[in-house]
């Protein structure tokens, strides 16, 4: 008898209930000790529930700064992102040239460094040709590993986009821009989208490079470094915790579905 496949094994699902485990169960502690009553103890369980702390966060005005930055940096990173991770994807997905499988490895080579090291290679360039620290300098140090998401995002939806659609608008008339609207734009406008969510949420929550690239700004990841060494800061810094899961989860969950939709609808029509 053929066994079910489709059915995992008792032994899989308590490796991937571990797992799950394994990753969430600190972020569940950060949750519940934002509502800790005591300032500087994590006994568990907490000695009592409180929402005193979010009240604390919200007349902070130096969490809203930081916040802001967080969020306008991480916005202008994405833009540049899914400007020029779509340009290369379009590159390197239609053309075959000499040297494109370097190129390609040196495009995603950002992702897979330690940020620290990106950092540090941004600051000794920064400083070689004279640029102060400044927004601008967060933006362009987001934008090297914001690129690469939108990257791997739209050379995937490129490589499956059948050529006869482009080859039909040419035919029909429809030159580089029109062809790009009204065929590729609808096409891969899903995969996109998930690529620049997902890059938002990388860029808002990074600390390595913006230490190496702000400055005197202070982002929200900075912000929360700079409040750690206060232990009766532990509860404010929980609170801000849980608003950077919260506006990091939901791109991320927006930009999942978004991609589960575009290959159902591309295997529907096969």
């Amino acid at each position: 008898m053929r066994s079910d496949l489709s059915r995992p094994s008792r032994g899989l699902k308590l490796a991937a209930g571990f797992g799950i485990l394994f990753m969430h169960l600190p972020l569940a502690f950060i949750v519940l000790y934002a509502f800790t009553t005591e300032e500087k103890s994590y006994a568990f369980p907490p000695p009592g529930l409180t929402l005193k702390w979010f009240a604390v966060v919200w007349q902070r005005q130096d969490i809203w700064d930081a916040v802001g930055l967080s969020l306008k940096a991480a916005a202008m990173a994405t833009a540049l992102a899914l400007v020029l991770g779509t340009l290369a994807a379009g590159a390197l997905a239609r053309f075959a040239f000499f040297g494109r499988e370097p190129v390609t490895l040196l495009l995603i080579l950002p992702i897979a460094l330690p940020g620290i090291v990106t950092g540090m290679a941004m600051r000794t360039a920064f400083g070689v040709a004279d640029i102060p620290f400044s927004f601008w300098t967060i933006v362009l140090g987001h934008a090297t590993f914001c690129i690469v998401v939108v990257y791997n995002n739209a050379v995937a939806r490129l490589r499956r986009l059948n050529p006869s659609l482009i080859e039909a608008s040419m035919d029909l008339g429809g030159n580089a821009f029109q062809t790009f609207f009204h065929v590729i734009l609808p096409n891969t406008a899903t995969a996109l989208l998930a690529g620049g969510m997902l890059a938002f949420a990388l860029s808002f929550d990074e600390v390595i490079v913006t230490t190496f690239t702000a400055g005197q700004q202070s982002t929200l990841p900075i912000w929360m470094l700079s409040e750690l060494v206060r232990p009766r800061q532990r509860p404010v810094t929980n609170v801000v915790a849980v608003l950077v899961i919260i506006v990091t989860f939901l791109p991320i969950l927006a930009a999942y579905y978004l991609t589960r939709g575009g290959e159902a609808v591309e295997g529907s029509g096969k």
